[in-house]
């Protein structure tokens, strides 16, 4: 009967043996038995094939031959015997050597072997991680090399945030951005980058709310430097979630794009330039195609009604002939104003003194006001003079007034002042008004033309619009300001003038009847023209043509030329003026259009008269240039509102 000793003795024998098999053909490990004094005696398959010694070769060599030449010179692989003595157990990692010299790195487990409480050896088991401490090396450099970009760029605030908003940390782009070191920001709040309002509003708890519930949270808006100025950022924030998808901060990016904003409003400021010089280009020539003939028009209405207004003696039909000629009055208006605003008017410029023509229609500016509202004037000592055409100055000066008057329905003060500006050597004419202001979304609107915020029937929308054209066809710019409330500035600035305009030569006084050469392809219009003229005791002679006009001037009998500036043929009147002022220097001229681009190039070289023009106008320009007194007609013309011929022109 077999003893239960030798049973166990058998069952050892075999574990042994199965256990020497499978550690023998393990071949992703290297298992080995070394002697107490580390001699290797014992090698399996694995072993052969991590370090490539053979089990012939290595066995009975030191296992320090598995150390580089410098752990073994420090004493590392004794240390590693003494510390799995002590310690029961000894774990390490690093580099080894092959056989053939090339290195691995591997894991090294050293455990001591005890027979009797006596050390009898060491079981050694090394695994090859070579290719996981490669990855490892290449994660903790990239790992590296991310954070080295991350905190040297310079462009991008880029920075961490804790779930309560945070900062965590920060790179070289966040201080040069934002102004705060990493010792003043890390810890801090994100929210103090935020305006004082978006703060108030709850707008960073928001972000960070957006971001959490979307995964994502982009904007573009004003941020707050340390130094406390302003500046336009591009905002990223991302929420960043671990393996479980527990929320653990979030990644935010800031962008400082004030230089691009900036381009931004430029490109944006020219479009709309452009849009508006295409618009005024667009108005001018609808507005220029018609004028002429419109103005002749009326002319040929105005022109007779002087002849009608002689025969006509019922008080019912006077006042049908004053209401026809207050509307081509007010026709005649809204085409000058038109033509201001689209830059397409005739002008007459000249240097005038802006504190001169301001006194001079100081009053009718009070009468314009009426009695609610105080009129102040502060003209600045010393105004330099400008160039401009002093009609159209005068008429946006009371159409800014008017404009002022009708913001302060209740009464208040408007102040009419002139300045020199010498950074820019112009000369600022300003109308403030007290009254109730204007909205944003309103204030860019009203220099269009026809828009009015008035009622129906109480304005045309061209008064701001006409002082607008007069300030840019003056080489000038207007300017507006407006707190609602408080009330409205607008500004006009115009270039400073130079000399004196000379005005054109009179020559000899003519005493008694003059002889007037009219000029003029219409027949309508020269007819009417006609009536005025001899209503006003001249003597007319007419040519319908430039050629005719200049065999005219060669007979005796002409004192002055009146001249239309849009003729058929190849002379218009401009040109016509400047022929004969060769021939005949002393023949004094007078011009007159509803519109042409010609008289652009007139200068103060010719008096112009514009078409439609009252007979008053006629006889104060022919008596300038003959020298006779001015013939007094009587001007029994309606009242508009109670208020001078000149307010008139309001919007």
């Amino acid at each position: 009967m077999v003893k239960k000793s030798d049973q166990l003795k058998r069952g050892i024998l075999e574990s042994e043996r199965s256990f020497h098999l499978l550690a023998g053909g393990a071949i992703d490990y290297a298992i080995c038995t070394l002697a107490p004094d580390g001699r290797v005696i014992n090698w399996n398959k694995g072993a052969e094939r991590i370090t490539g010694y053979p089990a012939k070769t290595i066995l009975g060599k030191h296992f320090s031959v598995f150390y580089p030449e410098e752990d073994r010179a420090s004493g590392l692989p004794a240390m590693a015997l003494r510390m799995a003595r002590k310690e029961k157990h000894a774990v390490a990692e690093g580099w080894y050597i092959r056989k053939d010299g090339s290195q691995f790195y591997a894991s090294v487990v050293i455990d001591p072997i005890y027979e009797k409480r006596k050390l009898i050896g060491y079981a050694m088991v090394t695994r090859d991680v070579t290719e996981r401490q490669q990855a490892r090396a290449d994660l903790d450099a990239s790992e590296s090399q991310f954070r080295l970009l991350v905190s040297n760029v310079t462009d991008y605030a880029l920075y961490m945030l804790t779930p309560a908003g945070i900062v965590a940390n920060w790179n070289a782009g966040g201080e040069r951005i934002k102004g705060y070191s990493p010792s003043e920001i890390i810890g801090q709040s994100f929210a103090r980058f935020y305006t004082p309002a978006d703060q108030a509003a709850g707008k960073p708890a928001r972000a960070l709310k957006i971001a959490e519930e979307t995964g994502h949270y982009e904007e573009d808006g004003w941020r707050v430097r340390k130094d406390g100025s302003f500046f336009w950022a591009s905002v990223v924030i991302d929420p960043i979630r671990d393996g479980d998808g527990s929320l653990v901060g979030f990644a935010k990016i800031t962008r400082d794009i004030s230089e691009r904003r900036e381009a931004q409003q430029k490109l944006e400021l020219v479009q709309r330039q452009l849009a508006e010089s295409q618009k005024m280009d667009a108005l001018g020539q609808l507005t220029g195609g018609v004028a002429h003939d419109f103005n002749n028009l009326l002319m040929i209405i105005s022109g007779n009604l002087h002849r009608i207004k002689r025969e006509v003696t019922s008080e019912r039909g006077q006042l049908a002939l004053s209401a026809i000629e207050t509307a081509s009055e007010r026709a005649a208006s809204l085409t000058s104003q038109l033509l201001t605003f689209a830059r397409r008017q005739s002008v007459n410029p000249q240097t005038i003194d802006v504190a001169d023509r301001i006194t001079a229609v100081r009053e009718v500016l009070s009468s314009a006001l009426g009695g609610a509202i105080k009129l102040n004037l502060e003209i600045q000592p010393d105004l330099w003079p400008i160039f401009v055409d002093p009609n159209e100055f005068e008429t946006a000066l009371i159409n800014l007034v008017v404009n002022g008057r009708d913001a302060m329905a209740s009464g208040g003060t408007l102040t009419v002042s002139a300045r020199n500006v010498p950074a820019t050597t112009e000369v600022a004419v300003s109308v403030a008004d007290t009254g109730e202001g204007i909205p944003q979304d309103v204030l860019s609107k009203v220099f269009d033309p026809f828009f009015t915020t008035k009622p129906v029937g109480k304005g045309t929308g061209l008064g701001l619009s006409q002082v607008h054209g007069f300030a840019h066809q003056a080489d000038g710019r207007i300017e507006i300001a407006s707190t609602l409330g408080k009330g409205t500035t607008v500004s006009i600035y115009l270039p400073r003038g130079t000399e004196a305009a000379t005005g054109t030569t009179a020559g000899d006084s003519v005493r008694g009847s003059a002889t007037v050469l009219l000029i003029e392809d219409n027949p309508a219009v020269a007819d009417a023209s006609t009536g005025l003229l001899e209503q006003l005791g001249y003597t007319v002679r007419w040519a319908s043509n430039a050629e005719a006009a200049l065999s005219e001037i060669e007979t005796d009998g002409v004192d002055v030329v009146f001249s239309d500036i849009v003729m058929p043929g190849k002379m218009d009147g401009l040109k016509l003026a400047r022929t004969i002022r060769d021939r005949k220097p002393e023949l004094p001229i007078l011009l007159t259009t509803g519109y042409s681009e010609s008289a652009r190039d007139v200068r103060s070289d010719f008096p112009v008269l514009r078409k439609p023009y009252r007979i008053q106008d006629l006889s104060r320009e022919l008596s300038k240039l003959t020298g006779q007194r001015s013939v007094s007609v009587s001007d029994d013309l309606p009242a508009d509102e109670d208020l001078p011929r000149k307010a008139r022109a309001r919007s």
